[in-house]
């Protein structure tokens, strides 16, 4: 009797084994690569080249580690059934490991991915609408990379060439708003996409990119920031597919569709750093983010125009634009019927040892803004100057 016992309990854990080394198999053969493309979204760090070579890797050791479960569920099968001590000594072992896991990472002070290390330069400080803005009159020496520039930021949080000549909100000015590509990360201050701009159209321009912003919070920036000054001309947002990830994230504050503002939801820190580690996003939170980007983009054109200056979307690209990338700049972009500029960086113009533009590709971007918002400024100062077109 006891002897028809252990077979039955063996046969069950072979079923079992079975069950999982199937399960991966077909968990590995089952994912579509237009699947994972809905759901994994682009990424600043990573091209998507990379990412499907990393899925497909994954799928394919899925398919291996499940035929190879298959292949041993007999003794894998008899070694559980022998000893199922065993088992609850390893489910026990993971629980507690967990457990210690997010004790340790609690206990570390996690940010919001955009910002892990609280002395990063530029300098940011917390902020309770926007989550974080840049410290305010004071400057830092910074090395990006192989050359080492000068961050210095005026009254207002702005950067400027020297804190000592901060933006004067009482002449027309470019309004510039963003996060690290439009604050000009490894730049120095002249060569920021919007110091050449301004200098190309020989109008004051106000930087106020902002490390780590997401499209929400950027315009919630400039919703604070914008009724300071008394002349815009114009306001230049940036819209990039590959930090759109960003837009979906909730572990700062932001905003739902319909514009209505959240605070930041606490998180386990080990679904922080898994979210981090590996982007994926359910289809329902990816077309949320998608309404709430259109949205957004459109109250910024909205609050510019109330303030008597028209908007424009810069859109950089990074290399060959992915079906995944060129799917949501349609959806968010083309459809929105916004004034934007894609303008295409190659690879190769970055900062060494930085996923940033150098000033070259600055320059270009620059130069691609200056062409569109041209004809835009003129009108604008034609229209106050009282000889409307």
């Amino acid at each position: 009797m006891e002897e028809r016992g252990q077979k039955s309990g063996t046969r069950t854990a072979e079923i079992g084994v079975a069950a999982m080394g199937l399960l991966c198999a077909a968990t590995g053969l089952l994912s579509r690569q237009s699947w994972l493309d809905a759901h994994m979204m682009p990424s600043f760090f990573l091209p998507h080249a990379w990412y499907v070579t990393a899925e497909s890797g994954v799928r394919a050791a899925l398919v291996a580690i499940g035929a190879g479960i298959v292949l041993v569920r007999r003794p894998l099968a008899r070694a559980c059934a022998s000893r199922p001590s065993m088992l609850v000594s390893v489910a026990v072992a993971i629980v507690l490991a967990l457990a210690a896991s997010e004790f340790t990472l609690r206990h570390l002070r996690l940010r919001p991915a955009e910002w892990l290390r609280p002395a990063e330069e530029p300098l940011r400080v917390v902020d309770p609408r926007l989550g974080w803005t840049l410290a305010r009159s004071r400057a830092a020496m910074v090395t990006v990379g192989d050359r080492t520039v000068e961050y210095a930021m005026d009254r207002s949080g702005y950067r400027v060439r020297d804190v000592s000549d901060p933006v004067d909100p009482d002449r027309p000015s470019i309004v510039f708003i963003g996060e690290s590509m439009m604050f000009g990360e490894g730049l120095a201050c002249d060569e920021t996409v919007p110091a050449q701009v301004a200098r190309g159209l020989g109008i004051q321009g106000a930087n106020l990119g902002v490390h780590g912003y997401s499209t929400d919070q950027a315009y919630l920036h400039l919703e604070a920031e914008l009724p300071h000054f008394h002349h815009p001309v114009a306001v230049v947002t940036l819209f990039m597919t590959a930090l759109f990830g960003r837009n979906l994230d909730d572990d700062r504050p932001h905003l739902d569709p319909g514009l209505i503002w959240r605070p930041a939801v606490a998180h386990s820190r080990l679904q922080s750093l898994a979210k981090l580690l590996v982007p994926f996003r359910r289809e329902r939170t990816v077309e949320r983010g998608i309404m709430t980007t259109r949205e957004v983009l459109r109250a910024t054109a909205d609050l510019a125009r109330a303030h008597g200056a028209p908007m424009l979307i810069l859109v950089p690209q990074v290399g060959a634009e992915s079906p995944v990338e060129r799917d949501l700049r349609r959806r968010i972009l083309d459809d929105l019927g916004l004034p934007f500029v894609l303008v295409d960086l190659d690879a190769a113009w970055l900062l060494r040892g930085n996923l940033h533009p150098d000033a070259h590709a600055a320059g270009v971007m620059a130069a691609a803004v200056a062409g569109r918002l041209r004809p835009l400024v003129a009108a604008v100062r034609s229209a106050r100057a009282g000889n409307p077109l």
